[in-house]
């Protein structure tokens, strides 16, 4: 069964797209089949995966408008080692279109990933770091949410609001979404602060805090501008073999 991940946080400079662009690859390499879906109108994901995020043909925007099908608008990414489906700044316009639509606007996504989810073992999304049509789009689409956090004091109002989306998002157009995993990103153990907010959060969340940890790590943040994950950059680094880890983790939690 193909698993959907959405990872989304509404507090941008979490680490979600460097995340979702380095556990792809990190899931790829451990033989998974993955398709990466970039919901994000920075195209962060699309550029981190070697992707000219300015000269695309197709878009994730071509999908939600049923302009085109995923299998016409889908890149290989060879150097990576999954299939992408690259997002640009033209996301914007889907989220003024889809809100114009009178129904079935929430479903947009999940319609057009019908015809290729199947053939993969994990499709990851990227939605953007605020609460909008897209990012409902991405978690009505998605089986499971994976959370990534820095440990400090503002982090953690964000946390809350965004669980509290999650919960009207199954109230609402799926009731089948849980919450996968939130992974504490930018760690150092040295800091008191971030000591303290992952004793909260474990003592709050238990299981659902991963035990993997993403280190800071300067490998991770040079990666995207060689268009490479950092597990191709500099894979032997702290922050590749962080995400090689946290690929295990969730292999073993989801089943993948």
């Amino acid at each position: 069964m193909t698993q959907i991940i959405a990872l989304t946080n509404q507090k941008g400079g979490v680490g979600k797209t460097t995340t979702a662009v380095n556990l792809a690859a990190s899931l790829a390499a451990l033989d998974r089949r993955v398709l990466l879906v970039d919901l994000d109108p920075q195209g962060h994901a699309t550029m981190g995966s070697g992707i000219d995020k300015h000269a695309l043909e197709g878009s994730v925007l071509d999908l939600l408008l049923g302009e085109k099908s995923a299998p016409e608008v889908m890149l290989d990414c060879p150097a990576a080692g999954y299939s992408l489906l690259p997002g640009n700044g033209d996301l914007t316009a889907a989220e003024v279109e889809l809100l114009d639509r009178a129904e079935g606007r929430e479903r947009s996504l999940t319609e057009a990933l019908g015809s290729v989810a199947g053939e993969y073992d994990v499709v990851l999304i990227d939605c953007p770091p605020s609460l909008n049509m897209l990012t409902v789009n991405g978690l009505t689409a998605a089986n499971g949410v994976l959370i990534p956090l820095q440990c400090e004091f503002y982090a953690l109002e964000g946390l809350s609001a965004l669980l509290d989306t999650v919960e009207q998002i199954k109230d609402s157009v799926n009731p089948n979404l849980a919450i996968y995993g939130i992974l504490r990103t930018m760690f150092d153990s040295r800091n008191s602060l971030t000591r303290d907010i992952s004793k909260q959060l474990r003592d709050y969340f238990g299981e659902a805090l991963l035990k993997t940890t993403i280190p800071r790590n300067v490998r991770v943040a040079e990666a995207p501008s060689h268009g490479l994950p950092v597990t191709k950059y500099a894979r032997f680094s702290r922050g590749s073999q962080a995400h090689r880890v946290l690929a295990k983790e969730l292999i073993r939690r989801l089943s993948l």
